[in-house]
This record gives C-alpha cells, sequence and structure tokens, in this order.
C-alpha cells in the first residue's frame, strides 16, 4: 500500500507505447511523485490484463506430509486461549508467504487430541469443515453438537458460537476452509472469545444434530422457520446421502438418461435447504465423482479453488503442472488456469472404485458481482 513514507515508484521510460521521454516529461512525474500519484497510461497493462493474472500458483500439499507435521504439533502444541485451534494452514507459495491458499480462500488441516476441547469463540468469516478421515469430534455450534464423521461436511455461517470437542480415544484431523484473506483484505473481520468450557449439557455426543433433526430431510423444510440467518442452517451434510447422489447420476448416465457434468463424471453442490443457493454466502462447496479411465475437458474458471481427494486416485492437471494424487491430497487451482482430471482408481474404501474429489471455491463472490465466467473445451458458458 503507497502511503506517506513508502514513494511512488515512477520514472519515465523510452518504449513504444509511452510519450517521449522529454525534461518536461520528467518534470511531471516528479510532481505525480510528490503528490501520491499514478498516471494510467504507466500501469494499465498490469491493472487492466485481456485475461486474469493470479497472484497465486498451482500447488500441491500430501495428506500423508501434513497429517505427520499435524500429529507432531498435536504432541507439541496445546489447543487453548491463545492459539485458539491447532490448526495449519496452506501457505500459496506466491503469496508472499501468508498462509493463504488463494487470494480469498483459507485452508487447513486442524488435529485434535484425544480428550481435548476447542474453545468457544465467533467470527465474521465463514467456515467449514470437511472429513477425510476419522470419527469422533463434535463440533458444537450455538450449542448444538454436530457428530463429524469422514465424508461429512459441515458448513458454518459467520459469527455464530462453535467449539470442538474430542470424545474418544483417537486423534482426529480434518480440514477447514474459510474466506480469511477475502475478509483481512477487504478489512472487514471481527472475531470474539467466547466460553472457556462449553457446558456439560453440550459434551453430549448425538447421533443426530438438532439442525439434522429440523433441516436434513430432502426436498421438506419446517414451516415454523421463515428466517434462518446467513448461510445454510443445516449443520452436517451426511456422506451417505452425497455418496448416493453421485452414484444415481452415473446409474443414470449408464442408462443414457442426461443428470452427469460430463459422461463418467458426476458432481454435487451441497445447497442451502432454505434458499436452494450456496451454503455459504461466500463459498461454494461440491463433490466430483470420476469413473476410472475418464479424462475430464478441460475447464477455465474465474475465482479460485481449493480440491481435496476423498478417495481413488488419479492425475490432475492445473496449468502447466500435472501431479499424481492419491486420499488426502490438497491443491490449489487458480484463476483461470486450465484444469482437468484423469481417474485412475483401483482399490479404494468406497464401492464406486472412482476418484471421489471435494471441491470449495469463491464463485459465489464472482457470481454475486456478475464476475464469473466458466469456458469448457474452448466454448463460453
Amino acid at each position: 500500500m503507497t502511503s506517506a513514507n513508502t514513494p511512488v515508484r515512477l520514472q519515465a521510460v523510452a518504449a513504444p507505447d509511452q510519450p517521449e521521454v522529454t525534461p518536461a516529461l520528467e518534470s511531471l512525474y516528479e510532481g505525480f511523485k510528490e503528490e501520491l500519484l499514478v498516471p494510467l497510461w504507466t500501469e494499465i497493462g498490469d491493472l487492466m490484463p485481456p485475461y486474469p493474472r493470479s497472484r497465486a500458483v498451482a500447488h500441491l500439499w500430501r495428506w500423508d506430509r501434513l497429517r505427520q507435521l499435524a500429529a507432531q504439533a498435536g504432541e507439541l502444541v496445546p489447543v487453548g486461549r491463545g492459539g485458539e485451534r491447532r490448526a495449519i494452514a496452506l501457505a500459496n507459495p506466491s503469496l508472499g508467504g501468508r498462509p493463504f491458499a488463494t487470494p480469498t480462500l483459507w485452508a487447513a488441516i486442524q488435529y485434535l487430541m484425544p480428550g481435548e476441547d476447542a474453545p468457544e469463540h465467533r467470527h465474521t468469516q465463514h467456515a467449514f469443515r470437511f472429513v477425510v478421515e476419522g470419527e469422533g469430534v463434535w463440533t458444537v455450534v450455538n450449542g448444538d453438537p454436530v457428530p463429524m464423521n469422514r465424508g461429512d461436511f459441515l458448513p458454518q455461517a459467520g459469527w455464530n458460537w462453535h467449539a470442538h470437542h474430542n470424545a474418544t480415544r483417537e486423534p482426529m484431523a480434518w480440514i477447514d476452509g474459510l474466506d480469511i484473506p477475502f475478509q483481512y483484505n477487504n478489512e472487514s473481520q471481527f472475531f470474539e472469545f467466547g466460553r472457556d468450557q462449553i457446558g456439560e449439557a453440550e459434551r453430549i455426543t448425538p447421533e443426530r444434530s438438532r439442525s439434522e433433526q429440523l433441516w436434513a430431510h430432502p426436498g421438506l423444510r419446517p414451516v415454523s422457520v421463515t428466517d434462518a440467518g446467513a448461510g445454510s442452517p443445516l449443520l452436517a451434510y451426511k456422506w451417505e446421502h452425497t455418496d448416493r447422489a453421485l452414484a444415481d447420476q452415473l446409474d443414470l448416465d449408464h442408462q443414457g438418461f442426461p443428470g452427469v457434468v460430463e459422461p463418467g463424471h458426476a458432481a454435487v453442490r451441497y445447497a442451502d435447504p432454505m434458499t436452494g443457493g450456496d451454503v455459504l454466502p461466500t463459498i461454494r462447496a461440491e463433490m466430483h465423482r470420476v469413473t476410472t479411465g475418464t479424462q475430464t475437458a478441460p475447464v477455465r474458471e474465474t475465482g479460485s479453488s481449493v480440491y481435496q481427494v476423498f478417495d481413488g486416485s488419479g492425475s490432475v492437471t492445473v496449468g502447466e503442472h500435472t501431479w499424481s494424487v492419491v486420499r488426502g491430497d490438497l491443491f490449489v487451482v487458480p484463476s483461470w488456469q486450465p484444469f482437468s482430471v484423469r481417474s485412475e482408481s483401483g482399490a479404494t474404501d468406497s464401492d464406486s472404485g472412482a476418484l471421489d474429489l471435494f471441491r470449495f471455491s469463491d464463485a459465489p463472490m464472482f457470481e454475486a458481482l456478475r464476475l464469473n465466467r466458466v469456458i469448457t473445451e474452448g466454448l463460453d458458458r
């Protein structure tokens, strides 16, 4: 950011698209610098490029290594006031060392030891948890204990009280996604500490949360609720439902009926049961299933995404990078970089025998501002 202590960098240069360098021009530029002014004609190529040039780069993080480092942190770093969470963020290598996966999205592995509690707090940042392995942790949102199990997606809109507790004898890891970079760069964030300890009535371990009892019924919503606030009121989207939806799409595909993104590629979007829209105002979440041997068409999109391999194996291509990926691996797709997938799945934990990918993106923000654009195989849509 330019300030009185940070001089404007401006110099008259001889170039085909710039004015002739003369003493008068140099004097003009000195006047600009003194008044902290920058003429558009020297910056337009950077400020208004012909297509998005993301500050983020494509990058891959291996789950096995993340899990290993998180386990080490579990032995060395306590959870409590001050640090609040044992969360280890993915830092995109081109974003100046900030703990940001992309310019708008934050992703981290969070690790909770047996019997541990992560204390209650709230923040304006919209968040979710996605479980790639393990069970036994409950997140308590506004006093409602919500179980977390493999494959479950748990959204939580901003400014809701939340804490976590591990009720088992085993540690558990999951990924967190938030819009921290977006709110940080736009200077709109708030944070508040809650109770140091949740109440005993909230330390129960129900199979279903109260939010699920109200909202987890396909096509049905409680008549008694007329305003559920920002974000989805359903706090847990169970893997069994996601898995069945993907399997049914592919079954229809095999029968020759429409319903998939492309042959061999099924996808679902987690939706707010109140509105049918995205589960969070700033974050879109999806699950994709790519059948063995399928190669998806390259896609370019404005906005950025983070993917995690939920099951299976395959290869992903992001821009000029191609990686082999297995369960748990995370990678970033920056804005307008072409992305495609090839499933090479062998043995998996699911019956699908496919490559399952969890994705979250900043698409709701881009759509709200009419900045969204998608090109698949060279065709605008």
